[in-house]
């Protein structure tokens, strides 16, 4: 499966940018786009094993469930349950600290609605989230 994959660099810490990136639930604060989370299963530190989105998409509002591995602090994965939105998604956060104490995220997505979507428009969807995510998460990691 294609996907997108980019990076961003933050001044938060490793450590401040995966506590933001596996909060699942305060997502609608500051993802765009997610109207609401509903954990499903923790682990048992209280992160999400599994969790429902609720989207406001670029063609229509989807639901679809994620279930997450963690490798604290350094990587979050996710893959999608198939359903009637979403026929396959894979995806992570990789977290790497820079020299000066920073963090390197990298985000790769891969996408494959359960719709009918022309490839250049999912490619560009796929490219709108990753890029949007990335500038988002790096603005919540470092405001505290």
């Amino acid at each position: 499966m294609e996907g997108t994959v980019r990076t961003a660099v933050s001044t938060a810490t490793p450590e401040q940018v995966f506590a933001v990136a596996s909060d699942l639930e305060s997502y609608p604060e500051w993802a765009e786009g997610v109207k609401g989370v509903e954990l499903l299963a923790t682990d048992d530190e209280g992160r999400a094993t599994s969790a429902r989105f609720d989207v406001e998409a670029m063609v229509r509002r989807i639901s679809y469930v994620l279930d997450y591995t963690y490798e604290a602090p350094n990587l979050i994965r996710w893959k999608a349950q198939p359903g009637d939105d979403i026929e396959e998604m894979e995806g992570s956060y990789t977290f790497t600290e820079t020299e000066d104490g920073g963090t390197e995220v990298v985000y790769a997505l891969a996408v494959t609605p359960a719709f009918k979507v022309p490839g250049f428009l999912r490619s560009q969807a796929e490219r709108h989230i990753v890029t949007t995510a990335l500038r988002s998460l790096r603005r919540r990691a470092e405001a505290g």
